[in-house]
């Protein structure tokens, strides 16, 4: 065998070798494989886990949580997941036996706990960080990484809501009387309206529970009835007429409207939409 033809079949086997043992190896740039119980925190996982997450969200945005059945596809993508994150709410009561049957021992679950409308920019800054701290506690190599990006996009929910309390100033909200659910009352309150009264949701919108808002309403010559979209559509529809108010629909989720997609984007709408409504 010449020297030439010796050198080529060397190299042929190098190669082979090389692509057989770089195809065996594991991925280097495997994404944290990561279920969200809403788009709420689908999105913020998203901001602060950019192209290092692979999320798979459960609930959709115009589904209320306590509504919500597990299908069998989900308990499949559970059982192959790193991290499970639930905001620790009482409506998500399937949580538990839905851990239990994707049976996963390397799955983390963490539930971040927040107060308040996470619509609200405050308190949807708060829930970034705990989103930043879930993803490092799971991946602690890109911390930084995470602790950055969460920084960024506190940066801008800041710009939003100096963009959002200069619109709602100039409309002067403050003089507007509104009866609301309550999944919606604390975000009226931050945007400024004056909220008389509150309700928790249709099913306690009883005959009695009718009156004493409607009589409320009319006390405090109440203008707006305000829902939250997420327990049904309208359920304040009836009080609203006999008080000759506006009703309006609010989403608590992004994407809960068609184009909203973002955080930002669900705000603006049911900003646009409170607007519209006290300008008609």
């Amino acid at each position: 065998m010449n020297k030439a033809r010796y050198l080529s079949i060397v190299i042929m086997v190098t190669l082979s070798l090389w692509f057989l043992l770089g195809g065996c190896a594991p991925a280097a740039t495997s994404k944290l494989k990561v279920v969200t119980g809403t788009s709420l925190l689908a999105y913020i996982t998203q901001q602060v886990g950019g192209d290092k997450v692979e999320i798979t969200n459960l609930i959709p945005p115009v589904q209320h949580p306590g509504s919500f059945n597990v299908r069998p596809g989900d308990v499949e993508t559970l059982a192959k997941a790193k991290l499970f994150l639930l905001h620790g709410w009482p409506g998500e009561g399937f949580a538990d036996k839905f851990i239990a049957s994707a049976n996963n021992p390397n799955l983390t679950v963490i539930k971040a706990s927040i107060d308040g409308n996470w619509m609200i920019p405050l308190v949807q800054a708060a829930a970034v960080d705990k989103v930043a701290d879930a993803l490092g506690q799971i991946d602690d190599k890109n911390i930084s990484v995470y602790r950055k990006a969460a920084e960024q996009y506190k940066q801008r929910i800041s710009t939003k809501e100096a963009e959002v309390k200069e619109k709602l100033q100039k409309a002067d909200v403050s003089q507007v009387n509104v009866i609301a659910s309550q999944r919606q009352a604390d975000f009226l309150e931050w945007a400024g309206f004056n909220v008389v009264a509150s309700y928790a949701g249709p099913n306690a919108l009883n005959p009695q529970m009718v009156k004493e808002l409607v009589d409320k309403g009319r006390a405090a010559e109440v203008t707006l009835i305000i829902d939250n979209l997420q327990d049904g559509k309208d359920a304040g529809k009836g009080i609203a007429e006999e008080l000759g108010a506006r009703q309006v629909n609010l989403s608590n989720f992004p994407g809960g409207f068609d184009n909203t997609e973002t955080w930002e984007k669900a705000i603006d709408k049911n900003i646009e939409l409170l607007l519209e409504a006290i300008a008609r």
